[in-house]
C-alpha cells in the first residue's frame, strides 16, 4: 500500500498494459494495489483473466457493467461512481459540432471515467451504425440493408462491414448495433428496409457484414464488436406492426426467423439484440425459453445478449418499468440493459432484486463473464483509447467508391420500353423531391434518428450524379416539381419516393402509396410526351400498379446513401443494372403481406430485375 503512480506505470508497463496508463495521462484516482493484477497482464488466457476480474468485484462493480445509459443523461463522475460498463449513442445522439475528432473527444472523455474506477475495467460505446457510421457528419453513408439485399453479392457487403467499422475505429466507437438479420414479411413495418430481404436465405447470405465488422480478430486496429438483431421474428408481426406480436408455431418462428441468428452465431457475434416484438403474446424481453435455452443453450451462442432501448419498460405493457420487469429480463438472459435516463432506478431495483434472491448471483456472474469476455477479446484494457490514426478513413474516397460500386450493384430496373441506357449527349429533364436532396435518398437513421430532407451530410446526390455521367456540355435540366418541360427533351428523369422515417414510425397501413405531389410531378413530366423514366427512393415496395402502364422505365434505387452517382451509373449504362428484387412487389396495397411462394399474383415476383443485355 502506498505505492506511488510512478512505482505503478512501471509495473504495467511491465505487463504491456499501456491503455490503463491513459490513468496518468487523463487523470483521475487510482487506487494503490501491491502489484499488477493478473487481470491486467496480456499474457495471460482470457478466461483465466476473466475469472481473476470477476473474483475481484463487488455486486456494485458487476451491476454497472450490466448497465447501459445513454450519453445525454450520465456524467463521467456517473460513470466512474457506478463502474458503467457502457455507454450508448442513440439516434441523432452526437457531440456538437459534430465531427469525427469531436466524437473521439467525447468517447475519450467516458473512457477516461471508466479507467478511473478502481478496478479500471474500460467501457465499450454503442452506437447504431447500420449503414455507415451514420450519426456522424461526414461519414460514408452506404445503402440500407434492403439495397445490399437487392446485390446478392455477401463479398460486397463483407467489405462494407469493415469500411464501417474503419470510420468508427478512428473515432474510438467499438460496439455497432448491426446487423440487423430480421425477414421482413410485411412491407408496411417500419423497418422493412432494414431487412436484406424477405426469405431467410438472405439475411443468412449477408451475415458476412459481421465477419466485415469483427475482422478476423476482435483485438485488430479496426475491429468493433458487431450485434446480430432484432432477437427474434421482429420482421413478422401481425400486420408489420413495429413491437408487435409474432403469432407462428415454433416450428415456423424457426423456419423463417431463426436462421439468420443461427448464420451469425457461428460467424462469431459478439451481442445480440433482442426485439421488441413478442412471440404469441410474450415480450421477447422475458422470453427465456428462446433467449436462454435456445440462443445461449441450443446455438451455443458465448457472447452477451443486450436489450433494446428502454425495451424492458415494455414487458407489462406499462410505461417505465418495476422491480418485476428488471428481474424478468435478467433471469430470462439479458445481460446488459439498455435504460437510457433511469439507470440509476435499474441499478437500485438489481440491487434489491439480487439481494431478496429473486435474480440469481449466479446469473449476475454468468453476465458480467459475457461481458467482460468480449472486452479482454476486443483488446479494451490494453488499448482502450481512440485510435485517431484512423481518422482518415472517414468519408475516404475509397470508402465513398465503395459505396457507390454498392448503389450501382443494387439498382433494381423493373420495367424498360427501350429508354434506358440513356446517351451522355441526351438532353435530359430531371426532377423530383429526391433528386437532388441528400437526406432523402439516405433515408431515416441518418445523422438523426428519423433522417430529414435537406443536405445533412457531405456527398452526391442523385442529380449530380446525373450531371456528372452526362456528357460535356449536355442539356441536364432540373426542376424540383417538374415545372418547365418541353417536348424538346429526349428523356424525363422523376426521382421520387418516401421521405425519411426510421422503426414504428415508419409503419404504414394506408396501402403504401406514392405521394400525392411526386404523382403531380410525374404527370407534368408526362403531359410534354417525353418518355419518362421514374427512380423511386423507398424503403420498400410501392403500389404503383396503376400508374406503371404510363411510365417508360421504373428503377427501385431503395435508399442509396450518400453516394448518388451510384443511381447515375445505370441509367447511363456505365454500370448494368444487376439487382434483383429482395421482396415481393405487391399488385396492390391489400396483398399485403405477400411473399414469395404464397399464391398471390404480385406485380413483380420475388428475385426479379431486368439488364440492358
Amino acid at each position: 500500500m502506498g505505492t506511488s503512480l510512478q512505482a505503478m506505470r512501471s509495473r504495467l508497463l511491465a505487463f504491456g498494459v499501456l491503455g490503463v496508463l491513459a490513468l496518468a495521462a487523463y487523470g483521475g484516482p487510482v487506487r494503490a494495489q501491491p502489484g499488477p493484477a493478473p487481470y491486467l497482464d496480456p499474457h495471460l488466457s482470457v478466461q483465466d483473466r476473466v475469472a481473476d476480474l470477476l473474483g475481484r468485484m463487488s455486486l456494485a462493480d458487476k451491476l454497472g457493467q450490466m448497465t447501459q445509459p445513454e450519453r445525454r443523461y450520465i456524467t463521467h463522475d456517473e460513470v466512474t461512481r457506478y463502474r458503467i460498463g457502457s455507454v450508448l449513442s442513440s439516434g441523432g445522439s452526437a457531440p456538437v459540432p459534430n465531427t469525427p475528432e469531436n466524437w473521439a473527444d467525447m468517447y475519450d472523455g467516458f473512457q477516461r471515467a471508466a479507467l478511473a474506477a478502481p478496478l479500471r475495467v474500460p467501457l465499450m460505446y454503442g452506437v447504431d451504425a447500420v449503414h455507415g457510421h451514420n450519426n456522424m457528419v461526414g461519414a460514408t453513408i452506404f445503402p440500407h440493408n434492403i439495397g445490399l439485399g437487392a446485390t446478392r453479392d455477401p463479398a460486397l457487403v463483407r467489405r462494407i462491414g469493415a469500411a464501417t467499422a474503419a470510420e468508427m475505429a478512428g473515432t474510438g466507437v467499438d460496439w455497432n448495433f448491426a446487423p440487423c438479420v430480421c425477414v421482413a414479411r410485411d412491407d408496411r413495418w417500419g423497418r422493412t428496409y432494414e431487412s436484406f430481404g424477405e426469405v431467410p436465405e438472405l439475411p443468412t447470405m449477408m451475415t458476412t457484414v459481421i465477419d466485415g465488422l469483427q475482422g478476423s480478430t476482435l483485438s485488430g486496429p479496426t475491429s468493433v464488436l458487431a450485434t446480430a438483431k432484432h432477437y427474434v421474428g421482429d420482421g413478422g408481426t401481425v400486420g408489420g406492426d413495429d413491437r408487435g406480436d409474432v403469432r407462428l408455431p415454433e416450428k415456423e418462428l424457426r423456419a423463417l426467423h431463426l436462421a439468420p441468428f443461427q448464420a451469425a452465431v457461428k460467424r462469431g457475434v459478439g451481442s445480440v439484440m433482442v426485439s421488441y416484438s413478442s412471440w404469441n403474446g410474450l415480450k421477447m424481453h422475458q422470453n427465456k425459453y428462446l433467449i436462454t435455452d435456445v440462443l445461449k443453450g441450443e446455438l451455443g451462442f458465448g457472447g452477451f445478449v443486450v436489450s433494446d432501448y428502454n425495451g424492458i419498460d415494455e414487458i407489462d405493457g406499462k410505461p417505465g418499468f418495476t422491480r418485476d420487469e428488471v428481474a424478468a429480463a435478467v433471469n430470462a438472459g439479458i445481460d446488459m440493459v439498455m435504460v437510457p435516463a433511469e439507470w440509476r432506478r435499474f441499478l437500485e431495483y438489481l440491487r434489491d432484486e439480487v439481494q431478496k434472491g429473486d435474480v440469481p448471483m449466479a446469473r449476475i456472474d454468468d453476465a458480467n463473464r459475457r461481458i467482460l469476455t468480449k472486452k479482454f477479446e476486443m483488446g479494451l484494457f490494453e488499448r482502450p483509447m481512440a485510435d485517431r490514426s484512423h481518422l482518415a478513413a472517414v468519408g475516404s474516397a475509397a470508402h465513398r467508391e465503395l459505396a457507390r460500386q454498392a448503389v450501382a450493384e443494387s439498382q433494381v430496373l423493373l420495367k424498360n420500353e427501350d429508354v434506358l441506357p440513356l446517351a451522355g449527349d441526351d438532353k435530359v429533364f430531371v426532377a423530383g423531391r429526391s433528386a437532388d436532396d441528400i437526406g432523402m435518398q439516405s433515408g431515416g437513421w441518418t445523422i438523426t434518428w428519423q433522417g430529414e430532407p435537406g443536405p445533412i451530410t457531405p456527398g452526391t446526390t442523385i442529380l449530380d450524379g446525373i450531371r456528372k455521367a452526362a456528357d460535356r456540355g449536355a442539356t441536364i435540366t432540373y426542376s424540383k416539381d417538374g415545372g418547365g418541360i418541353d417536348p424538346s427533351y429526349d428523356a424525363a428523369i422523376a426521382v421520387v419516393g418516401e421521405t425519411p422515417y426510421a422503426e414504428y414510425h415508419g409503419d404504414r397501413t394506408d396501402g403504401l402509396r406514392l405521394d400525392e405531389a411526386d404523382l403531380r410531378t410525374i404527370d407534368r413530366l408526362r403531359a410534354s410526351g417525353v418518355p419518362v423514366i421514374v427512380v423511386l427512393v423507398s424503403g420498400r415496395p410501392l403500389d404503383v400498379a396503376a400508374h406503371l402502364p404510363k411510365w417508360d422505365a421504373l428503377v427501385a434505387a431503395w435508399l442509396p446513401g450518400t453516394e448518388g452517382q451510384g443511381v447515375a451509373d445505370v441509367l447511363y449504362g456505365d454500370a448494368e443494372p444487376r439487382g434483383k428484387l429482395p421482396v415481393t412487389w405487391m399488385r396492390s396495397g391489400d396483398q399485403e403481406p405477400i411473399n414469395r411462394g404464397d399464391g398471390k399474383k404480385p406485380l413483380f415476383p420475388f428475385g426479379y430485375g431486368l439488364t440492358y443485355g
